[in-house]
């Protein structure tokens, strides 16, 4: 393969469609071209993934006037007459995208650390089998007989240490002989990833399965080594689901960069982008089914799937995990909740209709904060220090008894948080999906936000396992949306009073104002632009130098510009009904959220009507 390319061409095969993206390289820089989209054929009547593979990439060709397809798939390596491109990589999350058991001894340690490595494969877990987990051995084998999942990760045990427990595991695999989702006569594949000792009587126990032995995910207490077995589920992925999917078989031999699961795409993007800016990252895909937050922090990657927290099938699950009551506090007007609960239920049956009336906007992107809220707080109980490392803890911290289970994720110290899915890249204005971000994750200090506005994350992550800076250079200039930097101070003022004051410089333009506790304000400042900030805080709030100690620092600008957040960390919702819609109503005029013309109506006007 080339060390440089003058054309790529990716595609993602979704579970509804499939969309093409071409890249070129424009003098010295690479950029995003052109695109196409046409309907996923994996299913009856084509069952042949590569017919909608050519209908999206002949959308390509007519728009740009290149010649791509030839009768046997892409043309690759381009030809001397410049027919063809010089790389073509695919994702999928087809036919529900990799779904997997996982096995370990102990839940929160050796079957934890499975958890992480299938999540940062870009599975869905199905399940998490483990000795402690409270099932009874005939229970875990009836559950692993009726997942039917498309490959198990098994771990357990430090190297030399006892291979009882691990071995026990493999038996109950055995014993439940579990049958492959994609048909019954697949082998279906099994990773083992556990205490080096026990490969022998693995191999013994679980040689009638596509078995791959790979190193200890846990080779002692104190490591976590998950690489190897992230490697080998793409691997398997590769050998033994996809190439059993209709049409795989023959969209593999048209490429020789692995197939990679999309949300594995999206994953190796913002790992991308954290590794080469050196950043600490958080990302979220905010689906239909599902929300996806990935964190890059001080080089750790994790990936959580929450498969049910999203934004249509999945809307009545929001609903029962926040409660109606959390979802309600960020709606500024009178409404039944029984009608938001059926303007809900309504959605979920009828997933792709999209909002009709501002109020159904404001309800749905209530939702959504709840959503984001739920995702990263599931998040956070996977990106955490390894349980059963012994270390020196603090008084605090014993009594407590709190060391070993809190996230080792610090917002203050997070410097980018970006957002993709339908409903964010979507959103009618820039500010809303920069408000959803905020409320969601609550970012303190610094943090510049951002969104993927034409859906190329998948496409640009596989492309970045061949050429990192080129898919860098592409992400930077035409994925991402810069929606601005969001400055909030991390603290609550129990009187109230002047939260912080702030001056910005730029080109000669000077803005300085004080901003009370729980309030927001916008100051313009455009993309690719950088003002001088100076900051001084209360003396119970900090700006990242401690609790009333000021900052000055360069900043970058966005769609939105400045967003200083005075609300609180965490933010401060009043419980008063009326207070607490005069307050949302003052935070969405802030930011220019939605039209001038509405907030009288909407914040005095009882909403009667349902779906």
């Amino acid at each position: 393969m080339p060390e440089e390319f003058e054309i790529a061409l990716v595609t993602d095969v979704g579970s509804t469609t499939t969309k093409a993206r071409l890249f070129k390289k424009k003098g010295n820089e690479y950029r995003f071209v052109s695109s196409g989209e046409a309907p996923t054929t994996v299913e009856a009547p084509f069952e042949d993934v590569t017919r909608g593979v050519r209908n999206a990439v002949r959308e390509v060709e007519e728009l740009t006037g290149l010649h791509l397809l030839e009768e046997k798939g892409i043309i690759w390596p381009r030809k001397a007459n410049q027919e063809g491109v010089d790389i073509y990589a695919t994702t999928s999350s087809a036919g529900g995208g990799l779904q997997m058991m996982v096995a370990g001894v102990v839940k929160t340690m050796s079957a934890e650390s499975a958890e992480r490595a299938a999540l940062g494969a870009g599975a869905i877990v199905m399940d998490t089998i483990a000795v402690d987990d409270g099932r009874m051995p005939h229970q875990k084998i009836q559950r692993i007989r009726t997942l039917r999942p498309d490959m198990i990760l098994v771990a357990g045990g430090t190297d030399g240490g006892t291979i009882t427990h691990v071995t026990e595991m493999a038996e109950l695999i055995a014993a439940a002989e579990p049958k492959a989702r994609l048909g019954i006569g697949y082998e279906l594949p099994i990773v083992y990833s556990g205490n080096k000792d026990a490969r022998p009587a693995i191999s013994k126990t679980l040689g009638k399965f596509a078995l791959k032995i790979v190193d200890n995910i846990r080779p002692v207490l104190e490591l976590e080594n998950t690489e190897p077995a992230r490697d080998a589920i793409h691997e398997l992925f590769m050998e033994h689901v996809m190439s059993h999917a209709p049409g795989y078989d023959k969209l593999m031999k048209w490429t020789e960069v692995p197939i990679m699961p999309t949300p594995a795409g999206e994953g190796r993007m913002f790992r991308t982008l954290a590794e080469l800016r050196r950043v600490n990252v958080i990302g979220v895909g905010l689906g239909g089914a599902t929300t996806n937050v990935y964190s890059v922090y001080d080089g750790k990657f994790v990936r959580t799937v929450s498969a049910n927290l999203g934004m249509s099938y999945s809307i009545c699950n929001v609903l029962k995990e926040a409660t109606i009551s959390n979802i309600m506090r960020w709606v500024p007007f009178d409404v039944e909740p029984a009608i938001v609960r059926n303007r809900l239920r309504n959605k979920m049956i009828r997933p792709t209709t999209i909002p009709q009336t501002l109020e159904e906007l404001v309800v749905e992107h209530a939702v959504a904060r709840e959503a984001l809220r739920l995702g990263f707080f599931h998040h956070k109980q996977l990106a955490r220090g390894l349980m059963g490392v012994q270390r020196v803890k603090t008084m605090g911290e014993i009594f407590e008894q709190k060391a070993e289970v809190e996230t080792y994720i610090d917002m203050m110290h997070v410097d980018f948080l970006a957002g993709t899915g339908g409903l964010l890249s979507h959103a009618p204005r820039r500010a809303q999906s920069a408000l959803l971000l905020m409320d969601g994750f609550q970012p303190e200090g610094l943090t510049k936000l951002a969104q993927d506005s034409v859906f190329m994350m998948p496409h640009l992550g596989v492309l970045s396992t061949v050429y990192p800076k080129a898919s860098l250079e592409i992400f930077e200039k035409d994925c991402l949306v810069r929606l601005g930097t969001c400055i909030a101070p991390k603290g609550v003022l129990g009187k109230g009073g002047n939260a912080l004051s702030f001056k910005v410089e730029h080109e000669n333009h000077v803005v300085e104002d004080n901003i009370p506790f729980g309030s927001i304000k916008a100051v313009p400042l455009e993309p690719n632009k950088s003002a001088k900030l100076v900051l001084s805080p209360a003396k119970d709030l900090d700006v990242g130098r401690g609790p009333g100690h000021g900052l000055e620092t360069t900043v970058e600008g966005g769609v939105v510009g400045l967003i200083i957040d005075c609300r609180g960390r965490p933010i401060s919702v009043p419980e008063d009904p009326a207070v607490r819609r005069q307050k949302l109503l003052e935070w969405y005029q802030a930011l220019d959220m939605y039209p001038e013309s509405i907030y009288g109506r909407i914040g005095s006007a009882e909403v009667k009507g349902g779906d």
